[in-house]
């Protein structure tokens, strides 16, 4: 009976993504690095080791910002590998955040039972507005880059007239919403000065999740297979537009909860809680979920690991000013990674063969002297 070859880890497609998102890192803040050098070469130094390790000592920080990009770079990656680019986690994460704020402020409710029926209205905005371009991917053949780029700008006007014209949730004198009740916020964790809650795990697991669906269901071997090939998978006997619509749906499920656990996290200031401030600006959150799902290579447990080191730079980023740099600069670094995630592959291919040749003269060179 012929024995199956052993691949090594060197060899594996786990490797390869790995390399990918490393060489991805690393690229971007090189070339952050080169940039803090043109702005002020004196401070650029001081002001980049800051970012590398500015994150290590505000982590409960860290882990606050990564509960929403990982939710909307789940949003993506879910979407990715049923072969569909969800551009539009920015307004399903607005969508989300309007539905669950309109619960806390409108719907009285018992403390745990209004904090989960927030949460499941943010769930439910997100599914809403997935929903809409997943119906017309899949029925008019419309393009999902189109439609959700469209319905991002489409729900943030929507949120932000919704808002304005709510007596109840905006305050004019401030130009932003009221304080949201203490009983319609998340658990927090009981760090100081910190808004770090509950967010993180449910996201964490929801992560786990999402890998269990994908990759140990028979609905998730569909989409990925539909992902593959369109055309095979509807051979096979596979429905692909129910898990076209039901892909997008879930998608936006996961950027409407990261909406939902922003605006429902506790604040770190007594009496207070987050508001949201209608300025008519699309929601970073969405974009830097696209940042995170390429970095994480679209895998559920890669986005994790993405998210936290995209939040980590942006906590290191913000102490940057202190050197004299504007927080933009991890914009700048973020950005440069999501064009380098586009071809980090193909570089990381390369160098893949480079470690698997260090390792075959390894193995060459004891066995040359063993024969000498």
């Amino acid at each position: 009976m012929e024995k199956k070859k052993k691949i090594s880890f060197t060899q594996s497609k786990s490797f390869d993504a790995i390399m990918a998102a490393v060489m991805a890192a690393v690229l971007g803040l090189i070339f952050g690095f080169i940039v803090m050098l043109i702005a002020n070469p004196d401070k650029a130094v001081k002001g980049f080791q800051t970012i590398l390790i500015g994150g290590a000592g505000r982590m409960p920080d860290v882990f606050y910002y990564a509960t929403p990009i990982l939710m909307t770079g789940l949003a993506v990656a879910f979407a990715y590998k049923m072969g569909m680019f969800n551009i539009g986690a920015s307004g399903q994460f607005t969508m989300g955040m309007y539905m669950a704020m309109y619960v806390g402020f409108m719907v009285d409710l018992p403390p745990g039972l209004h904090c989960l029926a927030a949460v499941l209205a943010g769930m439910i905005g997100g599914m809403i507005w997935g929903f809409i371009p997943g119906f017309f991917k899949a029925y008019l053949n419309v393009n999902e880059v189109i439609t959700s780029i469209m319905f991002n700008y489409i729900g943030m006007y929507l949120v932000d007239m919704l808002v304005q014209k709510n007596s109840v949730m905006y305050v004019s004198s401030k130009t932003r919403t009221d304080y949201l009740p203490a009983s319609v916020q998340l658990p927090a964790l009981g760090f100081k000065n910190s808004n770090v809650n509950i967010a993180i795990i449910i996201a964490i697991i929801i992560a786990i999740v999402c890998f269990i669906v994908l990759y140990k269901t028979t609905f998730g071997y569909e989409l990925r297979a539909t992902g593959f090939n369109k055309f095979g998978a509807m051979y096979a006997g596979m429905n692909s537009r129910k898990n076209i619509i039901l892909t997008m749906v879930i998608a936006g499920a996961m950027a409407g909860l990261g909406g939902a656990f922003t605006i429902l996290a506790p604040s770190s200031i007594a009496g207070s809680s987050m508001t949201y401030e209608p300025v008519n600006i699309i929601a970073s959150e969405g974009f830097d979920g696209i940042a995170v799902a390429l970095l994480g290579s679209a895998h559920p447990i890669g986005t994790i690991f993405a998210a936290i080191f995209i939040a980590f730079i942006k906590c290191g980023g913000t102490l940057a000013s202190l050197y004299g740099f504007k927080p933009e600069i991890i914009d700048v670094v973020i950005a440069i990674i999501i064009y380098f995630s586009a071809f980090a592959s193909f570089m990381s291919m390369i160098f893949k063969e480079k470690i698997s040749g260090l390792f075959r003269k390894k193995k060459k060179q004891p066995a040359e002297d063993a024969g000498a």
